[in-house]
């Protein structure tokens, strides 16, 4: 590696998001890993939520997102400085407001304590949402939303060096809405993006 002028990349610390030691209710697992775009049969059929973090020079950023299952696009996404409830119902406001879902949508998630919180499942059953969670430490019940992750942290994160907060959030703003939506091809999407492939399924 020397010879070649390689480097090993270390793996980022791990930081707990999942607070699932809490007396709030746990949804079921109502969505089963039935993650294939084929078996949702289109958007706003499916969304699945999750929170990670971003490491700066002024401390850590933490990111939730709401992803459409039906089409992999992020639809809902939101920035703060905690762990706190406020992280996840912004995230859930903004994919309400802008894709108005019909009444029955399943909202998938982990169990922590921002997804259980009466606040989150209030605005999940003002909106006729149906609320469905992972079990216990299994993260592949919400692989969707790993994946996602995985992919910010190789294409954005993994040489990053944010100088702050601000910094990373206007970084994420611009991977999150003008590269991975607009641009990046799923081969789950026959090698569309999430935004060609909406635009394909609305106009067949």
């Amino acid at each position: 590696m020397r010879d070649d002028g390689l480097v090993a990349r270390r793996p980022r610390r791990v930081v707990r998001t999942t607070d699932s030691a809490h007396a709030a209710p746990v949804a079921s697992n109502h969505l089963a890993r039935r993650f294939a775009v084929a078996d949702i049969a289109g958007p706003d059929r499916v969304w699945a939520s999750d929170i990670t973090y971003v490491p700066t020079r002024e401390g850590w950023l933490y990111l939730a997102v709401v992803l459409d299952l039906g089409s992999r696009r992020v639809v809902g996404w939101a920035r703060r400085d905690t762990l706190a409830e406020a992280l996840a119902l912004d995230a859930l406001r903004m994919a309400l407001a802008q894709r108005r879902p019909a009444v029955g949508l399943l909202h998938h998630s982990e169990r922590g304590s921002q997804y259980a919180g009466g606040a989150h499942r209030a605005l999940l059953a003002a909106h006729g949402l149906t609320c469905s969670m992972s079990r216990r430490g299994e993260c592949w019940d919400n692989a969707v939303a790993e994946s996602f992750f995985a992919t910010l942290e190789h294409e954005l994160l993994a040489d990053a060096d944010f100088p702050s907060r601000e910094a990373a959030r206007r970084a994420i703003f611009e991977c999150i809405e003008v590269w991975y939506n607009r641009e990046r091809r799923h081969s789950s999407l026959g090698y569309l993006s999430p935004v060609a492939y909406e635009a394909q399924h609305a106009a067949a």
